[in-house]
């Protein structure tokens, strides 16, 4: 793909996931247009701020709730990446229907307003919370993703295409723990919710270089699923604050003992390759399921899940992956 010819939009191109999606971009992509939608006025003006003002960059303010404001957006755009939600846990559960605004009819205004503007490819963000879900946020995200593959039937003699990318817990993004253990540190006490927890882990540049090369090999209709490296709750707390009390204050509400990416069920239609999977829709006469001929089909009972993950994050390699995070003095600081 010639990506300095491409005009791209990002949803909720100001949060975490966004901002290093820019960055990446025009370091060394080099579209010919990068356009952020996002709501908040203060969050575009403090990206400009913050050096995020070549030339290339448009910011548009608006909301995938919007679905006019997303035509008028998208209009002469190439790519889109879907990353706009509101992904806070115990937010989605006291305002179900805030999560449901957002990230489902949010998401299916972006899929009609790409066919309707001809956009070529769109990737929206998934999680592993969406694999068999427990809680609000992961189920939103699940519907978001069956909205994004069953579409490209509707995009049936057309260019447009439409396909996810799933993977798990972001270090330090908004919303991730460490921010709370780095501050709890000072205090001499970390707070854990059970000592049992695993999690799938990688960087913010992991997933933003894996949600492009996803962008790239696309076909229309995959979930495409990095293999990423697990954590124990315990080993970070450990690697943040070694030998600091930890109290376990129980599981929250919608929270799982450990995640998966890739449940039984999935497998059947899964193709592995060296460095991820992609999860292929079910019997549908649109899609090609050439996948099949680079990879791997997965047995049958196969599933992928932070606790028998072959990979693990040793505690070393913890604090490397957190080390950003650390000051000139040797606290923690903590990423806005």
């Amino acid at each position: 793909m010639n990506w300095n010819k491409q005009v791209i939009l990002v949803t909720g191109g100001t949060g975490s996931f966004g901002k290093k999606f820019v960055e990446v971009m025009l370091r060394e992509y080099h579209p010919a247009k990068l356009i952020i939608f996002s709501r908040d006025e203060l969050k575009q003006h403090e990206m400009r701020v913050a050096g995020f003002n070549h030339p290339g960059l448009r910011y548009f303010i608006g909301d995938v709730r919007d679905l006019d404001r997303l035509r008028r957006a998208m209009n002469g755009v190439d790519i889109v990446i879907h990353a706009a939600a509101l992904k806070q846990v115990p937010a989605c559960e006291y305002n179900p229907m805030e999560a449901i605004k957002t990230n489902i009819l949010g998401s299916s205004n972006v899929i009609e307003a790409a066919l309707d503007l001809g956009v070529e490819r769109v990737v929206a963000l998934s999680t592993d919370k969406a694999v068999n879900p427990v809680n609000l946020y992961g189920t939103t995200k699940l519907a978001a993703e069956k909205l994004f593959v069953q579409s490209n039937a509707y995009a049936a003699g057309s260019k447009t295409r439409f396909s996810c990318v799933r993977y798990g817990n972001v270090v330090g993004s908004r919303g991730s723990v460490i921010p709370i253990f780095i501050k709890q540190r000072q205090n001499g006490k970390l707070t854990i919710t059970d000592e049992r927890m695993t999690r799938f882990w990688l960087t913010l540049e992991q997933g933003v270089r894996f949600v492009i090369r996803c962008t790239e090999l696309m076909h229309g209709g995959e979930v495409f699923v990095p293999k990423i490296p697990s954590m124990k709750i315990a080993d970070l707390a450990s690697a943040i604050a070694p030998g600091v009390e930890i109290e376990v204050i129980g599981i929250r509400s919608g929270e799982k003992v450990h995640e998966l990416l890739i449940h039984e069920d999935e497998a059947r239609t899964t193709v592995e390759l060296d460095d991820m999977f992609i999860v292929q829709p079910t019997a549908e006469l649109w899609f090609g399921y050439d996948w099949q001929e680079k990879g791997r089909m997965l047995p049958d009972g196969y599933r992928y899940a932070s606790d028998t993950n072959p990979e693990w994050l040793t505690i070393e390699q913890i604090q490397e992956m957190v080390a950003p995070f650390e000051t000139n003095g040797g606290q923690w600081a903590v990423e806005e």
